[in-house]
């Protein structure tokens, strides 16, 4: 058995190395620098530049994209010789000419250095940033290497890797290029990856950032809507691989949740034979020299190293072993902790990994742009950069539950992946299942055991099943249970919440002989504010009650009372397991870290790692994104949409998930648009930002695939879905060095350009419209997150890419042809037209989806809608007509 990693530290430290100097080659040579340098001259007044502005250049990174036939190249401002941090713009290349180009340069450069003589040397910053972040003691420091401004130094005692510095301009928000000294330091417990800019002239942290991400995912979503696991539900795998005859085949097996599954609440487990995708992986995933047979046989390959890591000290723990057979076919009983079934756990981690990899290599990223990989088998890139996926991780900082981290360093350094264990889930959750009749399926209860401290006993895991039955005390009100009832011995006894307490009813449906007791809440005919839909159900028992009881919602409880007008309704109540949860089985947030490796790699190109650092970044969208597009199936309902992450959070398939909504394009459902980015006391950053991209990934989503089709085969398919795929990563690479929303979705519509000439134009623009990022809508400063400018316009008709647009015919309805304001409104609500859209019904919808306004208008002029009754609040409007069929989010004061 071969071992290509015995001296790894030290190949890592000389590939970190000759990428920085790389970075610093001149821009003279770069095959296409003549092309790139009179693009610049000729446009220099269109962005603010000055001819000694680009004087000075250097080229990051250059490489081919082989689906768009772009040549990507990442060009650095400098000023003498010292490049400006993340001053990288994108130019792509296309027939010997700029195809496109994304601006980053500053200007006036010259005017706006403080110094070119740094006071402090690299090894005084290494000590200041180890002083400054309690890093502990720098010892042993030694100098590796050395080129010009550039240095490598050992771990110094502080770091588990290498040390690189160099000298930079640093430019803060007033304008000011501050020299100073950019180094990285990866904690010796795993935690935190800093990457930090020191003032070389005073020895301060002026900058700093966390190259690992950590995802927060249970920060404020987990409690609020847990739900219980459903049952395992079967479906048939359509997930599509793909092999040829020429394929090394290795014997490899693995029992996984194989995509699309997207967790256990979703389906069974599958046993895959060699699913390594041949162009992606050609010697298999135990490869990692190029020559057939396996190096290793645990979780452990060319494209990552998965393990365990209770202990939390980020060191290389257990990896299960699949023998010489490679059989990672191991038990799961989900009935204990989940030390107890780490092999299947680490195994799906190994899994969801490794075809990540392939399965975005498709689509381009590749060893050139910087894919994640042990040996790069001769195509270009830095190697050596496996991911080390950490499973059960326990690590003791605050985040060792309900979490995940990512950490990206430059091309040529490992990732860490760390994966958490979740909480047991309390509260709302999946407790009722209907075992038969129509309206079979799981229903959300409250589970009072949990809910609040009291003597009502909720649900356990032992199921409680039985029929149904209404209780009758006699009464005018005999649902409620209120006085002794009749008999239900041997059922679940079904009750109306009423008058009297919750003890009193539980109390006389167990002398009546029930096994459970179900309460309905009541209704809310008046649409009360203060209404709220679940209770927890407390009182004081004596004594304590023998039978256990749950709380069901108005609507979900009629459901279940009319059925039983008409048939026997047989329901089993279980509570769900007191084990904590293991997120490495939930495939939806393993490829949500995962993306967070392509988006970091591909903007700015590979060898930076900290361009998605400004205010407004998205790349928890992204991220989201990637996780949905690899369980996406056929059947997908994009208007009633998905929860993200609901098996980890204790959620049932149908939960809200982690994120302020479902992502759905229907607007009752998810209402977000690009105004909400500014919305600080609702939309968290960076997660609620980049779910507001998420959705206008989604949505987006659902176009193509409307359009032109779903395509089961994820790897070389042709449907909607793989040329979304295919939009999003060739757009990263277009992207500059901090990208907001509209260089974002200016990306896309270039990508489109490029590969189909503009044939999606229109689309794209009509969906980032409708979510508010239309053309006439603002970024505002890279320094705030509270001034972005949201606009429904869609670009004029005379824009040479719209041209050819039949969604945009003159028999169709355009934003630009009404207008509706005041938004915010105090009272009434105005839409203005420049054109007859005939008659037209135009209702309101609150946040919660309940219509609170309805009326048929002929739309013409200026139609007046009167929002003095409604409550403050955020409102969809709907005009929908034979012209027309748009929504609109409104604001009331």
């Amino acid at each position: 058995m071969k071992n290509n990693y015995a001296k790894k530290l030290l190949f890592l430290a000389v590939l970190v190395f000759a990428n920085v100097v790389y970075a610093q080659s001149n821009l003279m040579e770069s095959n296409y620098a003549s092309v790139i340098q009179n693009y610049l001259n000729q446009n220099k007044e269109k962005y603010g530049l000055t001819v000694s502005d680009i004087s000075d250049l250097s080229v990051d990174n250059e490489f081919l994209s082989k689906n768009s036939k772009i040549t990507h190249v990442y060009i650095n401002q400098r000023y003498q010789g010292i490049p400006i941090l993340n001053a990288l713009s994108s130019v792509a290349i296309k027939g010997n000419a700029v195809f496109y180009y994304a601006n980053r340069f500053t200007g006036n450069v010259n005017q706006r250095v403080n110094t070119t003589s740094p006071q402090l040397t690299a090894k005084q910053a290494i000590h200041n940033v180890a002083a400054q972040l309690n890093l502990g003691a720098v010892q042993g420091l030694d100098l590796i290497e050395k080129n010009n401004n550039i240095y490598l130094y050992s771990n110094g005692s502080v770091s588990q890797t290498t040390i690189p510095v160099k000298l930079v301009y640093f430019q803060n928000e007033a304008g000011n290029l501050t020299l100073s000294w950019d180094l990285s330091i990866h904690t010796l417990d795993g935690a935190n990856w800093y990457s930090v800019r020191v003032d070389a002239i005073t020895g301060e942290i002026i900058n700093q950032n966390d190259w690992i991400l950590a995802c927060d995912f249970g920060d404020s979503q987990h409690e609020n809507h847990g739900h219980a696991s459903n049952p395992v539900v079967q479906k048939e795998s359509k997930f599509t691989l793909f092999k040829d005859a020429s394929f090394m085949a290795d014997g490899s097996q693995y029992n996984v949740y194989a995509l699309p599954v997207e967790s256990p609440n979703h389906g069974n487990r599958t046993l895959l034979s060699e699913p390594a995708n041949l162009n992606a992986s050609p010697f298999g995933w135990h490869d990692t020299d190029g020559i057939s047979g396996a190096e290793f046989t645990n979780a452990r390959g060319n494209n990552v190293w998965a393990m365990e890591d209770r202990n939390g000290n980020d060191g290389f723990g257990y990896s299960p072993n699949g023998t010489a057979t490679l059989n990672f076919d191991f038990p799961l009983d989900f009935n204990q902790e989940p030390e107890g079934y780490q092999d299947a756990s680490i195994t799906n981690l190994f899994y969801i990994n490794n075809v990540m990899h392939d399965i975005w290599y498709q689509y381009g990223f590749d060893e050139a742009s910087g894919n994640f990989q042990a040996n790069n088998y001769g195509n270009g890139g830095a190697g050596n950069d496996y991911v080390r996926a950490d499973g059960q991780d326990g690590n003791g900082v605050g985040n060792s539950i309900n979490n995940a981290f990512f950490g990206t360093p430059p091309d040529g350094s490992n990732p860490s992946m760390r994966m958490f264990l979740w909480s047991p889930v309390a509260g709302l959750q999946d407790l009722v299942t209907v075992n038969n009749s129509a309206v079979a399926g799981t229903y959300t209860a409250v589970n009072p055991a949990t809910a609040a401290p009291n003597n009502i006993p909720g649900i356990g895991v032992t199921p409680v099943t039985a029929d149904l039955q209404l209780v009758n005390d006699g009464s005018a009100n005999p649902a409620e249970g209120c006085n002794p009832i009749a008999s239900v011995a041997g059922k679940i006894a079904v009750i109306r919440r009423g008058t009297c307490p919750f003890v009193d009813k539980i109390q006389n449906a167990q002398d009546a002989g029930a096994v459970a007791v179900i309460v309905i809440n009541h209704n809310n005919p008046t649409n009360d504010p203060a209404y709220v839909p679940y209770v927890n159900m407390a009182g004081e028992a004596n004594p304590v009650f023998s039978i256990p009881s749950v709380f069901m919602n108005f609507d979900d409880g009629e459901i279940l009372l009319a059925a039983m007008q008409t048939e026997t309704v047989n329901v089993t109540l279980q509570g769900p397991s007191p084990f904590m949860l293991d997120g490495s089985l939930d495939n939806m947030i393993v490829a949500h870290e995962y993306g967070h490796g392509i988006s970091n790699r591909l903007t700015g190109g590979p060898s930076q790692a900290g361009c998605l650092t400004n205010e407004t970044q998205m790349g928890e969208g992204w991220s989201d994104w990637f996780a949905m597009m690899i369980t996406l199936q056929g059947t997908e309902d994009y208007a009633a949409g998905r929860g993200m992450v609901t098996y980890a959070s204790g959620q049932g398939v149908n939960g809200i998930g982690i994120r302020n909504a479902k992502y759905a394009t229907d607007f009752s459902v998810n209402g977000f648009t690009y105004g909400d980015t500014n919305n600080t006391a609702q939309v968290s950053q960076p997660h609620g930002i980049g779910f507001i991209w998420g959705t206008m990934l989604y949505d987006l989503t659902e176009a193509y695939v409307s359009k032109y089709g779903f395509d089961d085969d994820i790897y070389n398919g042709t449907g909607g879905n793989n040329k979304v795929m295919q939009l999003v990563i060739d757009a990263l690479k277009l992207q500059p060095c901090n990208p907001d929303f509209i260089e974002g979705r200016d990306a896309i519509l270039a990508a489109d350009m490029a590969t189909t000439g503009g044939e999606d134009q229109c689309m794209i623009w009509e969906i980032f419209s409708n979510r508010g990022l239309g053309v006439n809508a603002s970024g505002g400063s890279k320094f705030s997150r509270t001034d972005q400018v949201e606009n429904f316009d869609m670009p004029l008709e005379t824009d040479p890419t719209l041209q050819n647009c039949t969604s945009l015919s003159v028999d169709e309805f355009k934003q630009s042809d009404y207008k509706v304001y005041p938004n915010p409104t105090n009272n009434n609500l105005f839409i203005k037209t420049n054109k007859s859209f005939g008659q037209v019904t135009m209702t309101i919808t609150d946040i919660n989806g309940r219509q609170v306004y309805s009326q048929k208008v002929d739309l013409f002029g200026t139609v007046e809608v009167n929002m003095n009754t409604l409550q403050s609040g955020i409102y969809i409007l709907n005009m929908k007509g034979q012209n027309i069929d748009a929504n609109h989010k409104i604001i009331k004061n």
